[in-house]
Parts: C-alpha cells; structure tokens; sequence
C-alpha cells in the first residue's frame, strides 16, 4: 500500500464506476471533493441539507452527480437517506458546524457532536452493510485542543464554549475513526476506514457561529493565510482514493499541518486512546440508538 510523500499530489486515480456518498457537499472542501471525484469518473451523491444549495452545486460540477436530502444532525433524516441510498464504495463524513451559538439537534443533542460526529456514527454503521470501500471521516487539527467529557456531553454542566465544543466533536471523529477501524478488523471485514483534515482553508464554514468578530478572523485570516478549499481537499481525496491502509490519517506537510500537500500525520494522545474510544462508542449508540452491524 502506498503512503504520501511530501510534494504536489493531485491526481485523483480514475474512479469509473465507483458510487461516493459525500456529506455537506455544496460548498467549501465537501464541494471541491465531489467535484474532484466526479471529473475522474465517479458518480457522486450530494448529500445534503438544503436540496436547492445542493442542485446549484451540482450544476457547477461536470460529470455524474446526484442529489439527496440529508441533514446529519437529524437523526431521522439519517435514516431515511440510508436506507434508500443502495450500495456505495465510499462514504465521506465531510459535513460540519463550526463555532455555532448552543443549540440542541432535533434529537436533543449538543449540535456540534450531533452534527460533526453522531449523525456521521450512525450514518456508517447504516451504511456498512452496502459499503464496498471505505469510510472517510473529516476531521480537524483542532482535535488537539479537544477534551472529551463523557458525563457532559451536551455542555450541562460545563459553561458552554463554542470552539471548546467544536474541539470535543472533532476529537470524537478521531477516536471514532479507530474505533470503527477496529471493530470492523475484529469482524473480518476488509472495509477500511481512513481520515483527513484540512489544515487551514478558506471556506464558509466559519460564516455561521454567531460571532461576528470570530465570524471575521476566520473569514479574514483563512483568505489570507490558508489554503484554497481546492487543496484544503486534497487530503481527504487521498484518503478516500488511494491505497492506504485502514486508520491512516491525512493532511499538509507544513506549517504545524496548516498548509502544503497530503502527508500522513499524528494525532494527539487523546485520539488514540482506547478505553475513551470505547467508551465514546457505548455513549453514541446509546445517543444514536444505532449498533455496529457486523458484530
């Protein structure tokens, strides 16, 4: 299997007759992913919140694309796409809050986790039985600063902070990501499960948190020092086309992993702890009420 090597990796491999499940894919990296994918022959399902933001994007991207109703915080709407979404060789969990005022999910839940990590938990466990490939989990440097209170997960007794509550969540992929890839190695499974982050990229993800001064720094400085989403995408393109193994990470190679071409790269101590990505994963079926299926 290959790794990546510091330098100008993208050429996404062709990708003819291959189905891509991609979440929040009508702007920034989860855009510029499906429209990657597409141009090197694969169909692409927008899975996406809002279906007319969705059909725009899909009019900006040449190649085989459809688009499909799923909004990752609901629960409900989770399931619906799972189960009439048929088989699928890759499912990217790309969607995400950043920064976001509190709120619940519809399910009750804080919305970063329901959003970053607990519709994504068990939109992959749906989906494993008709998965072909891999699953993809976006993730974040900000996973470093991510401290993951199992008794306090929806910020009730903690004084709510949004980019703290941001930071759990992206630590929650991380740990879901090798846990998944665990478990599914235990059942013999030849799926894979690989992530990316990245690094710092100019998207509209920072358009929403209700903070107009943070709203504006992360505007501002990701223009000005970041990437373009188009390369901000590489390492997730990477991660869910090349033959790597499972529980790879991928991001940029420079600058404390804020910029330059996919690498593979660490992840803080917290993510790779077990005893917490187990104890994540009782907490989020019990959330979720959705089970690993191939146990």
């Amino acid at each position: 299997m290959s790794a990546p090597k510091v330098g100008p990796w993208t050429e996404v491999p062709r990708q003819d007759g291959r189905r891509f499940v991609v979440t929040g894919a009508n702007s920034g990296i989860g855009f510029e992913t499906a429209k990657a994918l597409a141009k090197r022959g694969a169909h692409v399902v927008l899975a996406v919140r809002n279906a007319a933001k969705g059909e725009a994007a899909a009019r900006r991207i040449r190649g085989e694309v459809e688009v499909r109703p799923l909004d990752v915080a609901d629960l409900s709407s989770v399931r619906a796409f799972a189960a009439d979404i048929g088989d699928v060789d890759v499912l990217v969990n790309n969607a995400g809050v950043l920064g976001v005022p509190f709120g619940l999910s519809p399910d009750g839940v804080e919305l970063h986790l329901a959003t970053n990590h607990l519709g994504h938990f068990a939109l992959a466990n749906l989906l494993l039985p008709r998965l072909r490939d891999r699953v993809v989990v976006v993730s974040s440097q900000s996973h470093r600063s991510g401290v993951l209170e199992l008794d306090d997960l929806g910020w009730e007794r903690r004084g709510y902070a949004p980019y703290a509550a941001y930071a759990q969540s992206k630590l929650a992929n991380m740990l879901f990501l090798a846990e998944l890839q665990r478990r599914l190695t235990a059942a013999g499974s030849t799926l894979r499960v690989t992530g990316g982050h990245p690094g710092s990229t100019a998207t509209a993800i920072t358009a929403n948190t209700g903070s107009g001064l943070m709203t504006w720094v992360g505007s501002w400085g990701h223009g000005l020092v970041g990437m373009p989403a188009w390369k901000g995408a590489l390492p997730t393109l990477y991660a869910a086309t090349m033959d790597v193994p499972g529980n790879t990470y991928v991001g940029p190679h420079r600058l404390r992993e804020m910029n330059g071409w996919p690498v593979c790269v660490g992840r803080s101590r917290s993510a790779t702890d077990p005893d917490l990505a187990r104890a994540l994963w009782s907490a989020s079926e019990t959330l979720s009420g959705v089970t690993f299926p191939l146990a």
